[in-house]
């Protein structure tokens, strides 16, 4: 028997295998469509009949290196990548609901995230149900026989809070539901969300992944676990696809089967491609991504500390600091203890901390996260800018939060930098 890995090494490694060039790295196939054998080759692959290239809508040769190897990473079956987090979403809902069909999901959200459910999918008659995280029974209560999915964040985006996995997943299993995780901001180097439960795990492959703010990407990774058959929700899976002639999916991809459906109705469908170069600066990213994590994470905590005794900082968000409110879930389940993400306040109000945004000369203001530059944002006029200030409340952003993702520069250059503008 093979020995498994280790994520470091599969993070390095990855799932390529060289070629007859002997190339190191994956080559970049910027192809937008593949040469068929003959006739029936090309029906074969249009029938799903036979594995293969058609067009770089559906696959390409550098992408599906990626996808196999966050797939690998995070103990899935299979994973599609597309253009953004955002489509990744999308697609993933696409996928699993539709009109009539609702979505129980944490209040606790991304805001552009918050925007495509409460906006975008509402529009096409999916409901989307907002719950605290914090509180299961809001979940459980909300779940009824049209809900297509539980939706959390591993590390809620800007507010830190690490969920209860196992509580979520008998959720899921309780109803026959599937456990969708975005598993951005933590990575599978803190956390495999798999591991505990989660069925569907989506990242937004612009932040850590790639983690060089350079390219835009996305990828959906299913785990390969959920029964379709047994829960009867998904008509889509289970009963003949005219469009394919008939094919039933579980029957035909079996385990793989939700993958398979997105790749061939979604992605085929509906858009939203990553381009080849794009996925193979990912590719690129994933390879120093257990050693950027480390650095990000100890960064982080000693900025926290930093600031927590700062005079003129009001408070400090941070879940890798033992008193946190969501220290307890973060030992528990990410391997580092806490992630690279924090918020806190200027004494002084919005005014300060707008002040200390725009004084600042290391950090990056911009609206990214994940990347090896320190960054700060502020999230009630930039990446929650279209909630209200009643839905703003509920998700814990005010005025004064100031996001950071905390790079992994020199931890004495950031934390001077931030002493200068936090002033005297």
């Amino acid at each position: 028997m093979k020995k498994k890995l280790s994520i470091e090494t599969l993070a390095v490694h990855g799932t390529y295998k060289k070629d007859e060039t002997g190339a190191t790295n994956p080559a970049i196939y910027l192809s937008n469509a593949y040469q068929f054998k003959d006739c029936t080759h090309g029906a074969n692959l249009f029938d799903l009949s036979e594995a293969g290239y058609i067009y770089s809508r559906l696959n390409n040769p550098t992408t599906n290196v990626l996808e196999e190897t966050v797939a690998a990473l995070e103990g899935g079956i299979a994973a599609l990548a597309c253009a953004s987090g955002q489509f990744a979403e999308f697609m993933t809902i696409a996928t699993l609901a539709k009109c009539g069909d609702n979505i129980v999901t944490s209040n606790l959200l991304y805001g552009g995230t918050h925007t495509l459910f409460a906006n975008q999918l509402a529009r096409f008659g999916i409901e989307i149900r907002f719950a605290d995280p914090k509180n299961i029974d809001e979940f459980d209560k909300l779940i009824d026989d049209k809900t297509k999915a539980i939706y959390i964040e591993s590390i809620a985006n800007p507010q830190g809070f690490v969920p209860n996995f196992k509580k979520f997943a008998e959720l899921s299993e309780k109803h026959k539901v599937p456990l969708v995780v975005d598993n951005t901001c933590a990575t599978p180097y803190l956390v495999r969300p798999i591991k505990y439960g989660a069925h569907i795990v989506i990242h937004s492959a612009t932040k850590f992944l790639g983690g060089h703010g350079a390219v835009l990407g996305g990828i959906v990774i299913d785990s390969g676990k959920f029964d379709w058959e047994a829960s009867g929700r998904f008509p889509e899976l289970t009963t003949p696809d005219e469009s394919y002639h008939g094919l039933v999916f579980t029957k035909h991809f079996g385990a793989a089967a939700f993958a398979a459906k997105m790749r061939v109705s979604a992605m085929r469908d509906i858009g939203g491609t990553i381009s080849p170069f794009n996925a193979f600066m990912i590719q690129q990213g994933i390879g120093t991504l257990h050693v950027r994590m480390e650095r990000h994470v100890e960064n982080a905590k000693k900025l926290a500390k930093f600031l927590e005794n700062h005079k003129n900082v009001a408070w400090v968000d941070y879940n890798g600091l033992k008193d946190n409110k969501n220290h307890k879930n973060a030992d528990k389940y990410l391997t580092l203890g806490g992630g690279s993400l924090l918020t806190f306040g200027v004494k002084g109000g919005f005014e300060k901390s707008k002040e200390f945004i725009e004084k600042v000369t290391i950090a990056l203001h911009v609206s990214n996260l994940g990347d090896i530059k320190t960054i700060v944002t502020h999230p009630a006029s930039t990446t929650h800018r279209q909630l209200s200030e009643k839905e703003l409340e509920a998700t814990g952003i005010s005025t004064d939060l100031i996001r950071v993702s905390v790079g992994i520069e020199n931890i004495d250059d950031i934390i001077k930098d931030f002493d200068k503008a936090l002033g005297d």
